[in-house]
């Protein structure tokens, strides 16, 4: 089967997986469109200047110094803010179970790469995310130029990112975080704190969560280092402009009265789904992620009981929890079904 098959194929389960969008919700514009955006600089539209402008007026929606539109996922951010403050030879932290990218970046740098670990959370399967106090520590014992730490974590466990921030400031430390899932944070106070005003970088993933296509991102900044220069490393030179004009609508949409309106009716109605569903527990510090478990049964047991009786596929699962992903593009008739889980 190749892949134009595949892509014609219909999944008939309720998808609580990324990107948000499921398919079924399109901010910018329908497909067939896509041919009549694909311009390149040489047009007589001057994209490159519209580009610039778009950006800017993200930093201003951000509040950054500057915020970059991104086609090649946070991936390309996260490469691109190591290669922005690291050199061969500096020190470079990492989690010892994050994202390639990070180990990637490091080896692109030439930097050196020292991993640390998190608090692993038997009861629920997952990692705890890094304490201010522990930044510390690390930051005392190997004097890095940069350290990168992912906030949240997928499932999501989200870290003190004004702390965390404070403390490299004052040691002169790059922080960098892998914001990929945070894509919403800073448009609702009833979400976790967002690290785009106070890390010197911020990397956020619009497709995971916050209804872009695959695979948009955004790298904030508020550094006077050249990120542009390290982002020029690793691009392509002839960017995708329907993919960049999605980046720029979906920020628009995430800023609008309707946008927020949206992501705050998505947290007020699995608040209430949460409460109705007392045979559940739940946990996290993001609501949007909606990690639960049952007792008596395994995980990966109650990820098969959601696909086969319920039509529900997660996210991600583990031998302990499974995390059912939302975020704009959840519609009201996926969380509507999560209400029959009080007959599990």
């Amino acid at each position: 089967m190749g892949l134009i098959s595949v892509l014609r194929k219909k999944n008939k389960k309720l998808l609580f997986t990324t990107p948000s969008h499921s398919g079924k919700k399109a901010i910018y514009h329908k497909f067939y469109q896509w041919y009549k955006s694909d311009i390149s600089e040489v047009d007589a539209y001057n994209p490159e200047d519209a580009l610039k402008e778009a950006q800017e007026k993200a930093a201003l929606i951000y509040r950054t110094k500057k915020t970059l539109f991104l086609t090649n996922g946070s991936t390309s951010g996260v490469l691109a803010s190591v290669l922005a403050c690291c050199n061969r030879g500096d020190n470079l932290l990492i989690w010892s179970k994050a994202h390639p990218c990070h180990r990637n970046a490091g080896t692109l740098s030439g930097a050196n790469i020292i991993e640390y670990e998190l608090d692993y959370n038997s009861d629920w399967g997952i990692y705890e995310n890094i304490t201010p106090q522990r930044v510390l520590e690390l930051i005392s014992k190997f004097s890095p130029k940069a350290i990168i730490i992912t906030s949240p974590t997928y499932e999501g466990m989200c870290a003190d990112v004004i702390k965390i921030a404070q403390i490299c400031k004052e040691n002169r430390v790059y922080l960098i975080v892998d914001e990929a899932h945070g894509a919403l944070y800073p448009f609702s106070e009833n979400l976790p704190q967002s690290a785009v005003r106070y890390a010197d970088f911020t990397v956020q993933s619009l497709h995971k969560t916050a209804g872009g296509i695959n695979p948009t991102a955004l790298l904030h900044t508020n550094s006077e280092l050249d990120v542009e220069k390290a982002l020029r490393l690793i691009n392509t030179t002839s960017p995708s402009y329907p993919m960049l004009a999605t980046i720029e609508a979906n920020i628009n949409y995430l800023n609008s009265k309707k946008g927020k309106k949206e992501i705050e009716s998505l947290i007020s109605k699995i608040a209430s789904i949460r409460k109705k569903l007392t045979n559940l527990e739940f946990y996290g510090d993001d609501i949007t992620k909606i990690l639960i478990k049952k007792h008596g049964i395994s995980g990966y047991e109650l990820s098969e009981i959601l696909y086969e009786k319920f039509n529900i596929e997660d996210e991600k699962t583990n031998s302990a929890s499974t995390m059912l992903l939302t975020g704009i593009g959840t519609t009201e008739r996926k969380l509507a079904k999560l209400n029959h889980l009080i007959k599990l």
